[in-house]
Formats: C-alpha cells, sequence, structure tokens
C-alpha cells in the first residue's frame, strides 16, 4: 500500500467511531495543553525573576554586613557582624577605579503627613547616585540633588502612590510635609515603576541618607549599592570591596558582598529544574492519553477482526497491518497534538491578561517537545494494539473467532 492510501485508510477507520476518536483525542490534547502551559508558566517566573533584577541595574554589586558563612559552636550556626556598615564605609569604597557609582541604603518607616492628611509610609535614605543604579525615573521635579552625602538636607522625593494619597491632584513641589518629627521640602515625584522585589516604589519616600539616618537615629546602613564600571571590572570591584572594608574593620571580613549574575544564574538553575519539573509532571498525563489510545485500539483490534482477516486473505502481509494501525495510532496523536497547541495558545492568552506584568510566554522547544513526545507516546503505545492486529488468523479473524 503507497503511504497515501495507508492514511486515508486509516482516516476513514477512525472516523468510523467518532465518539471513541473525538475522546482520544480530546484526552492528548489535555495532555499537550498541560505540558506547554506548565512549561509557559516557568519560562514565565525566569523571565519575571531575571526583569526584577535587571531593574536594580546594571553592573551591581550589594554589600550586606555580615559574613555568608557560618560558624562552629551551639545554634545559631550563623556569621557574627563586629561592625554596621556606616556611612565613611560606604564613601571609602568609590576610591577604586573598578568602582562607577555607589548609593548607601537605610531604610526605615515613619508616619508622613500633610496638612489633615497622614500615613505611614517607607523611608529610603540615599543619595543622588542612586537615580542612576536604580535606573528611576521622574513623573515631575528632580531627584535628592548631588552633593556631600554627609549633610542632611531637608529634602525629599515622593513615590507616585504617596504624592496621590497626600497630595491628590495638587502638585506637592515646593510643599512641606512632616516625616516623624522632622520637616522636609518635597522636591520630587518618582515615576510609575511598579514593585521590584518586594519594595513598591510608588509607596516609599527618598531623603538623604543622612537625613534619614537623623530621623531614625541610627548611623548604621542597611546596605550598600555598587555599580561597576562595567562586566569585565565585576570581580575587581568585588575584590576592591572587600579589600577595603577589610581595612577599615580592623581585618575582619564581616560584609557580605553579593554580584547580580550570581543572583541570576542561581535563581536561573533554580527556575529551569522546576521548569523541566512541571513540564515532566505535565508529560504524565501524555502516558494516560497513551494508555487510553492502546486500550480502545486494542479494543478496535476486537471489533475489526473481519476487516483484519480480509485485508489477510487478499494478501496484506502481518507488516502492512501493522503499519495500518500505527498509522492510525500516530494520526490520533498528531490531530490531538494539534488541538493541544491550540488549547494551550487559548491558555496562555487568557493568563497573560489575568495575569499581564508576568511574562508568559511558552518557549520554543516546549512547542516541538510536546508534539514530538504526544507522537512518540502514540506510537509506543499503539505497538500492543497493531501487533496483535497482525498476528490474526485470516480464517479464524474472517469468523469472529
Amino acid at each position: 500500500m503507497k503511504p497515501g492510501d495507508v492514511i486515508q485508510f486509516s482516516t476513514r477507520a477512525l472516523w468510523g467511531y467518532p465518539t471513541r476518536t473525538l475522546l482520544m483525542i480530546l484526552a492528548m490534547a489535555i495532555g499537550v495543553a498541560s505540558v506547554i502551559l506548565l512549561t509557559a508558566l516557568g519560562e514565565g517566573a525566569r523571565r519575571f525573576v531575571t526583569n526584577e533584577f535587571t531593574s536594580l541595574g546594571t553592573y551591581l554589586l550589594i554589600v550586606l554586613p555580615g559574613r555568608s558563612e557560618t560558624t562552629g559552636g551551639p545554634p545559631p550556626l550563623l556569621g557574627e557582624t563586629p561592625r554596621d556598615l556606616t556611612l565613611e564605609d560606604a564613601l571609602s569604597l568609590t576610591r577604586s577605579s573598578a568602582i562607577r557609582r555607589m548609593a548607601p541604603i537605610t531604610v526605615g518607616s515613619a508616619p508622613v503627613s500633610w496638612k489633615h492628611r497622614d500615613r505611614e509610609v517607607s523611608i529610603l535614605g540615599s543619595t543622588a547616585d542612586l537615580f542612576e543604579i536604580r535606573h528611576l525615573s521622574m513623573a515631575q521635579g528632580r531627584f535628592i540633588p548631588a552633593g556631600d552625602p554627609t549633610r542632611g538636607l531637608a529634602v525629599c522625593v515622593m513615590g507616585y502612590k504617596v504624592k496621590t494619597e497626600l497630595f491628590g491632584n495638587q502638585s506637592p513641589l515646593g510643599g512641606w510635609v512632616r516625616i516623624g518629627d522632622r520637616r522636609f521640602r518635597v522636591i520630587g515625584v518618582l515615576a510609575k515603576k511598579g514593585q521590584s522585589l518586594g519594595l513598591d516604589m510608588g509607596d516609599v519616600v527618598v531623603v538623604p541618607v543622612a537625613s534619614a539616618q537623623a530621623l531614625f537615629n541610627t548611623s548604621a546602613l542597611f546596605r550598600i549599592l555598587v555599580q561597576a564600571n562595567g562586566r569585565d571590572a565585576v570581580p575587581k570591584a568585588k575584590k576592591a570591596i572587600l579589600s577595603t572594608i577589610r581595612q577599615r574593620h580592623e581585618g575582619e571580613d564581616d560584609v557580605t558582598v553579593i554580584t547580580q549574575d550570581a543572583l541570576l544564574s542561581t535563581f536561573d538553575r533554580i527556575l529551569v529544574a522546576m521548569t523541566l519539573s512541571v513540564a515532566g509532571i505535565a508529560a504524565i498525563s501524555l502516558s494516560v492519553a497513551g494508555i487510553l489510545i492502546m486500550n480502545v485500539m486494542l479494543i478496535a483490534v476486537s471489533q475489526r477482526t473481519s476487516e483484519i482477516g480480509l485485508l489477510k486473505a487478499l494478501g496484506a502481509p502481518g507488516a502492512h497491518i501493522l503499519g495500518l494501525f500505527l498509522a492510525e495510532s500516530a494520526i490520533l496523536s498528531l490531530i490531538g497534538a494539534g488541538f493541544g497547541l491550540i488549547l494551550a495558545f487559548l491558555g496562555n492568552w487568557g493568563l497573560a491578561h489575568a495575569f499581564p506584568s508576568f511574562p508568559i510566554t511558552a518557549p520554543i522547544w516546549a512547542l516541538g517537545a510536546a508534539v514530538l513526545v504526544a507522537l512518540l507516546t502514540g506510537l509506543v503505545f499503539g505497538v500492543l494494539p497493531a501487533r496483535r492486529a497482525a498476528r490474526l488468523d485470516p480464517v479464524q479473524a474472517l469468523s469472529r473467532r
């Protein structure tokens, strides 16, 4: 039989039992759609994390107080912190040629009020370099001015949400707000940026770092953001940071320096493993669909014994019978995979509209892999019924035994 005759014969045989065929196609379609959708969610999580870290800045190093390694002794087995990070520590880092910018960070919470309106807001103390490091943008006015970081200017920059809740449609520029027990003049409003690693930039008020330290009565920094001169300068900048802090802290390695690339690579490995895991779990549904195809094809063999016997009586060898039933399984798998792709596309479209900030996109390899696995599943589970049909004795088949 020619390939065209095999396809035509198999297609007619399948549509001779439309309900059974549609159920098998539906099972395969659900399996393929599950693989693609779960893979798309895993890939979307990886892209979301990558975008979040990219929004923090490029060539970024984060200096945290405390050592990352553990120490001996009774729990908790955490690294000790002999001293806090200070503004002087941060300023000393700018001496390295590998470092382009540096922004010390102090974080706290305080009530912010204007006239009869007030609310509790996260206060972020930093310097003018934070604007470039974090890729911020202004909706109104300007950011904290450059100058001596040790001077506590009474100026502030509001997040978009804070400005809306306190000032409504009025322009806050030039107005005075009370933060805690101090007054600050509003010189700018940040543009809408959304959340970044859990911190909503629309719901903060940025003040000079010295002002924040005076407001919260502390000399310690929460962390230091450092921007290297380029990707190649990141290792040199990390080495310079550790060396400088060690000299200032009497030979103690009591800080942890995290590079952006290290964070991204760690999360990338975790999320890729998660994506492959959920895709593998979803692939189990394809095996269920394959088992359904096998069971139904076995029933089809018993129902079509006279047809098989007639083919063998006319001289069709067992290999042709085997090929006909495998062709039916392949056609079922490919049609089911096609409908699965349509279901997956509709599912991706629905999720993208329900969660617009989450980048849900199925990778190209997942589409091809899902179709290939569906085809292989159909063929593997179609072998047993096909072999059973090919081994039927023509006389017994014609007598329906």
